[in-house]
C-alpha cells in the first residue's frame, strides 16, 4: 500500500485512528487538521475536560456524603486557576502522546484548514494543495446556536466556552435537557452556581428509557434551583451584565435573569466550508454526508466517518468507524449490526446499548425486561448508592439478550460487558453462570439475568400459581 496516498481530514478521535490504522496497514498517510494538536473536539474541548470537571463534580458530591458516614469536612475552597490548569494539563498529555504515536507511524501532519479543489486536491488555506487517492473526512460537528441567541454573546456560552471555566456565575442557565448540557450543569452547581434547566420536551434525556431517567431526574429537581420541562426560551435580552431570558410553556410565560446561559441544543456536521461542493459527495437534508456501511460517500475517492456521516454523534463510534473504512479499502467485509454503547456521564450515570425499550415498543417488538434494583445490592449499599438499576431486554423464546440499560454510579464502566454479550449472541443462562465478584456492582448484570431466570438469590418473585 505504500504507493496508495490516503489524507485524512480532521484530526479528532475518527480523524487520527483512521490515519494510525491506515498508517499500520502499509498506506501512506497525510493527516491535515486546522489545530497544531491531535485529538479533535474530543480531546481539547468536550470529552476528556468534562469527564475530568465531571470528575471534580463527583468528589465534591463524595465530600458532602461523608457526613452520613460520620466524617465531616469543612467547605472545600476551589481554586480556579490551579483546576484549569490541572484539567488542561490532561489534554495536553493526552495530546503529546497522539502527536509522538504520529510521529512514530511516519504520519505526516499538516497544520491547516483544508478545502477539496477536486475528489483528489485539497488546498491548504494560505499553504500547499494536496494531491491523494483517497481521503477519509472526519471534520466533525460544532455546536447549534439558535437565532434568538446569536446577538447575546456576552452573557451565552456554548459548550466549548463553558468548559473553560473562567468564571462561576452565580445564576446559570442551562438551554437543552441532553447529556451535554446535564453534565455541564451538574459541573457548575458542584462548584457552587444555582442552576436552571430548560427542556423542550417533557423530559430530560428524551431519547433515554424513562426508568432509567428517573433516578437522575428526581436528584436534579433536587439539586439544580430549577427544572422547567415542556419549555422554550423565546427571546434573550441583555441589561448591564445578566440575560433577560424569557420562557414560555402551555400554562404560562415568564422571565427570568441570570448571569450565563450555556446552550446545549445539539450540534451540526462541519460540512460546510470545506468545498464538499467541489466533489461528488451527497449530503442529506440534514447536511450529513451520504455513506453505507464502509464509510463509503457517492464519490469513490472519498470516505466520510464520525459526526459528519450522522448520528449517534460519538467520540467511540467515530473511532470505530475508521477502521471499518480502512478496512473497506482493503476489500474487507462489514458487520451491519454494530452495538454501540451511550453514556450520560452525570451523577448517577446513564448507560445503555443495543435495544432499547421505548426503540422496542415504538417498533411493537416482542421482548420482555428483567430489572435488577440497586437496593438489592450489597456493594451499592455500601457506596451509599442504591438508587441504581440493571435491565436487560431480551428475547422471549430464546432469551437472547438484546439490549442493556443501567443507571447507577459507575454505569459506563459496567456497560460493556452489555456490549460483548449482544455481540457474541449472549442468552440471560449464559450471564447467569459467568462467576461475578462479590460484592460488585458487576453482579447487578448476571443478577438481572437470573431475575428473568427465575432464579434471583436478592430478589423474591411470588411463584406463579
Amino acid at each position: 500500500m505504500s504507493n496508495v496516498h490516503l489524507v485524512v481530514l480532521g484530526a479528532g478521535p475518527g480523524g487520527y485512528s483512521a490515519a494510525f490504522y491506515a498508517a499500520d496497514q502499509g498506506y501512506k498517510v497525510t493527516l491535515v487538521d486546522a489545530s497544531d494538536k491531535l485529538g479533535g473536539v474530543c480531546l481539547h474541548r468536550g470529552c476528556i475536560p468534562s469527564k475530568a470537571l465531571l470528575h471534580v463534580s463527583g468528589l465534591m458530591a463524595k465530600i458532602r456524603q461523608a457526613k452520613d458516614f460520620g466524617i465531616d469536612f469543612n467547605i472545600p475552597h476551589i481554586d480556579l486557576k490551579i483546576l484549569n490548569d490541572w484539567k488542561e494539563g490532561i489534554v495536553s498529555k493526552v495530546s503529546d502522546g497522539l502527536g509522538q504515536l504520529c510521529k512514530q507511524r511516519g504520519i505526516t501532519y499538516v497544520t491547516g484548514r483544508g478545502v477539496f479543489v477536486n475528489s483528489n486536491t485539497i488546498k491548504i488555506f494560505g499553504s500547499q494543495s494536496i494531491v491523494f487517492d483517497r481521503c477519509v473526512i472526519a471534520t466533525g460537528s460544532r455546536p447549534v446556536v439558535p437565532d434568538q441567541f446569536v446577538d447575546s454573546k456576552s452573557v451565552v456560552m456554548d459548550s466549548t466556552e463553558a468548559l473553560s471555566l473562567s468564571s462561576i456565575p452565580e445564576k446559570l442557565l442551562v438551554v437543552g435537557g441532553g447529556y451535554i448540557g446535564l453534565e455541564m450543569g451538574t459541573v457548575y452547581s458542584a462548584l457552587g452556581s444555582r442552576v436552571t434547566i430548560v427542556e423542550f420536551k417533557d423530559g430530560l434525556l428524551p431519547e433515554v428509557d424513562r426508568d432509567l431517567v428517573r433516578p437522575l431526574q428526581e436528584k436534579l429537581f433536587n439539586e439544580f434551583e430549577s427544572v422547567y420541562l415542556g419549555t422554550e426560551v423565546v427571546s434573550i435580552r441583555e441589561s448591564g451584565k445578566l440575560g433577560y431570558v424569557t420562557l414560555a410553556s402551555v400554562n404560562e410565560s415568564k422571565e427570568e435573569s441570570f448571569d450565563r446561559v450555556l446552550l446545549s441544543v445539539g450540534r451540526r456536521p462541519n460540512t460546510d466550508e470545506i468545498g464538499i461542493e467541489n466533489t461528488k459527495v451527497e449530503l442529506d437534508s440534514n447536511g450529513f454526508v451520504k455513506v453505507d456501511l464502509k464509510g463509503q460517500t457517492s464519490d469513490s475517492a472519498i470516505l466520510a466517518i464520525g459526526d459528519i456521516s450522522g448520528e449517534p454523534m460519538l467520540a467511540h463510534k467515530a473511532s470505530h468507524e475508521a477502521r471499518i473504512a480502512i478496512d473497506g479499502l482493503k476489500g474487507k467485509g462489514v458487520t451491519e449490526d454494530t452495538v454501540i454503547p451511550a453514556v450520560v456521564f452525570t451523577d448517577p450515570e446513564i448507560a445503555w446499548c443495543g435495544l432499547t425499550e421505548s426503540e422496542a415498543r415504538k417498533k411493537s417488538l416482542k421482548f420482555e425486561v428483567a430489572k435488577f434494583p440497586w437496593r438489592a445490592s450489597g456493594r451499592a449499599h455500601t457506596l451509599g448508592r442504591t438508587e441504581g438499576s440493571t435491565k436487560l431486554i431480551l428475547q422471549p423464546e430464546s432469551k437472547r439478550v438484546l439490549g442493556v440499560g443501567i443507571v447507577g454510579y459507575g454505569a459506563g464502566e459496567l456497560i460493556a460487558e452489555g456490549v460483548l454479550a449482544i455481540n457474541m449472541g449472549a442468552k440471560a443462562d449464559d450471564l447467569s453462570h459467568c462467576i461475578h465478584p462479590h460484592p460488585t456492582l458487576s453482579e447487578t448484570i448476571m443478577e438481572s439475568a437470573d431475575v428473568s431466570l427465575g432464579r434471583a438469590t436478592h430478589v423474591y418473585k411470588r411463584p406463579r400459581k
